[in-house]
């Protein structure tokens, strides 16, 4: 295949790993730059294989270029102030363009054809070790883990690296063919999953291994997604380009009920996995690993090797879990007392600002609009910004703030509030942000309405969070320690109520609107008040399933899933699926670029239907032997 640059080189990847040992249930890594067939043929071959498997993720999830690529451009962001055009691009209001040069989704390409030729080589090699199938089980997953996302990303692709279909690839090749879409799916997502779920145990071999759960957790999604393509209802197309006809002779209803039955099936067999009483412990940091989460990119606080990162400072790329600065705004302008009173601090509500993306006031008006009942508002977005000067090393023990009253270390320094209030007054000099005032009130505010590019609430949920702090800021430039959480047990709620939408018959009395009320009373369960940082034991639960409407249709599912998932990398693929993404994302509300900008504008995207496909990376095509007729013919139509 085309891989010849070393970045994509099939045979030589930088994430493979060798296992060394394995204690106190961590994959202990180390480097090793050359994949041969003789390395799968002994067992620490084997196992390293299977490390660099769970390794690999750290290069698709936390790196923010790619991240960007599922969210801004969706209903949930838009580039925020300091974007550069890896943010602007995505866009598509006019401000960038989207090529085979600019798209990041490279991110996941060269990442996931390498890791498929390592799965490759542990499928085809290690049954002559006399390695367990339960083994042999976890490169099928992540095989069909990596075919699932490139082939919803790209359309069609390359099965055959350059030894043959689904065979380990022992020699670099300049050529590659594009298999179509059902071939992807039905020659290997569906049976390695299949097999994966027969094969896998049912609990984790170790903490964050993969499980039977996971796998139907995938394949649930992979039926439901295919079910979809096959319907294809808003006529998008397709690349390389084929009939949306099931090889198996299955149609999409069929595939419809699959992902219905295995999504009851994951949640009637849960191994070890379950919904956490609330939203946020979901994802509180002092909660990461909860049972809840059933698969992640892992990072840890307690080492540099295992992290893979430096603990002290980060270069903003791979393999480094820096997706949450992106939404992070710069907050250390706040001015109290003339000082800045809100420092960096590596804290969940914090971290380091870089102001790329940022949240549009419908996902604060519309997508969020019960911020009373639901505790996911609060769960998600950081409003409150609270004082801690005295971390950084100013002694005072009060500062002035707004309307000239004094705060102390902890206290509300500025206020994003639940609604739009006319009392509100902005003066472009309030707090050195151009924020509001409210009468008696010592914190500024802004209203939901006027949030814009520069000022807005930041994103929680994926904040950093140490335990090594003690009474300072800790290392807040560092990348987040944190696992980057990718599929949640959650999720089969989900599917399986979409499934229900599609027209799949349901059992047990599980239909879609009562799979959605699960979740829907989970988050009308309050412990904490995060951004009030006070306990708050309310259980809204039946005002929450009373709003539910008697009967839900797709949008109403992708309105819930945006509440449960904001900005975690599941929007783009959510509008892509159901071919809803121009009719829920073509317009948003924004205010502009500068400080003390509160009158919100209205921008439009274009949104062709090529964009359902991303683009072959530009590194692919100028690998590849061929003419330029040749490499155009292989790209995606409508792309440069």
């Amino acid at each position: 295949m085309k891989f010849i640059k070393s970045k994509i080189l099939i045979l030589t990847s930088c994430i493979a790993l060798s296992l060394a040992a394995c204690s106190d249930d961590i994959l202990e890594e180390q480097p090793r730059s050359i994949l041969e067939p003789g390395f799968f043929q002994t067992e620490k071959g084997v196992l390293g294989g299977l490390t660099s498997m769970y390794a690999h993720l750290r290069y698709i999830y936390g790196p923010a270029y790619y991240y960007n690529t599922l969210v801004t451009g969706t209903d949930e962001a838009t580039y925020a102030q300091s974007a550069d055009n890896n943010f602007k691009d995505m866009d598509m209001t006019g401000v960038g363009s989207i090529t085979s040069s600019s798209s990041r989704s490279d991110a996941l390409w060269g990442t996931a054809f390498s890791n498929i030729n390592t799965a490759n080589g542990v499928i085809e090699y290690a049954g002559a070790v006399g390695i367990s199938e339960s083994l042999i089980a976890e490169a099928k997953f992540f095989r069909a883990f990596d075919y699932f996302l490139l082939a919803q990303t790209f359309g069609g692709v390359p099965l055959d690296l350059g030894s043959g279909e689904l065979r380990f690839n022992v020699s670099p090749s300049r050529t590659s063919v594009r298999n179509t879409v059902p071939e992807v799916y039905t020659r290997c997502v569906f049976p390695d999953l299949l097999q994966a779920i027969e094969e896998l145990p049912a609990g984790e071999r170790i903490k964050g291994s993969v499980t039977k759960t996971v796998a139907r957790l995938y394949l649930s999604k992979a039926y439901l997604t295919y079910g979809w393509w096959l319907e294809n209802p808003n006529n998008v197309p397709t690349y390389p380009e084929t009939t949306r006809v099931d090889p198996d002779g299955h149609d999409a209803q069929w595939y419809y009920q699959q992902a219905y039955n295995v999504a009851l099936e994951g949640i009637d067999n849960p191994g070890p996995y379950s919904l956490q009483e609330t939203f946020y412990d979901v994802n509180l940091g002092s909660n990461d690993r909860n049972s809840e989460l059933m698969l992640y990119a892992d990072h840890t606080e307690k080492s540099e090797f295992y992290n893979a990162s430096s603990l002290s400072y980060a270069n903003g790329a791979a393999p480094d879990n820096f997706a949450g600065w992106m939404m992070t705004w710069n907050y250390t302008n706040i001015r109290s007392s003339g000082v800045s009173s809100v420092q960096r601090a590596a804290t969940q509500p914090l971290g380091r600002p870089w102001t790329r993306m940022c949240p549009t006031i419908g996902v604060l008006k519309n997508t969020f609009a019960d911020k009373t009942n639901d505790s996911r508002y609060d769960g998600t977005f950081v409003t409150t910004y609270r004082g801690n000067w005295n971390k950084g090393g100013n002694t005072s023990p009060t500062l002035v703030n707004a309307n000239g009253l004094s705060i102390s270390p902890g206290d509300a320094v500025l206020t994003f509030l639940n609604e739009d209030n006319p009392a509100v007054v902005y003066d472009a000099a309030t707090g050195g942000i151009g924020a509001g005032l409210l009468p008696g009130r010592a914190d500024y505010v802004i209203e939901p309405g006027a949030i814009s590019r520069i000022v807005y609430p930041g994103l929680w949920k994926l904040g950093p969070f140490r335990t090594d702090n003690g009474d300072g800021l800790g290392q807040p430039n560092a990348a987040s320690t944190r696992p980057y959480n990718i599929a949640k047990f959650s999720e089969f709620y989900f599917i399986a109520a979409e499934a229900a939408v599609k027209g799949a018959a349901t059992t047990g009395g599980r239909d879609a609107r009562a799979l959605i009320n699960v979740i829907r009373a989970r988050a009308g369960k309050w412990r904490f008040d995060n951004n009030g940082n006070v306990v708050k034991n309310e259980d809204n639960s039946a005002a929450m399933i009373a709003a539910t409407p008697g009967v839900i249709d797709i949008n109403y599912i992708l309105a819930e899933r945006s509440r449960e998932y904001y900005a975690e990398g599941y929007r783009w693929f959510d509008l892509v699926r159901t071919q809803k993404w121009e009719e829920l994302a073509g317009t948003y509300q924004i205010c502009g670029p500068t400080y003390g900008d509160h009158t919100p504008q209205t921008f439009t995207r274009t949104i062709e239907k090529y964009f359902y496909l991303r683009p072959i990376p530009i590194g692919q095509l100028d690998a590849m032997m061929g003419t330029p007729q040749d490499k155009a013919t292989y790209q995606n139509p409508g792309y440069l």
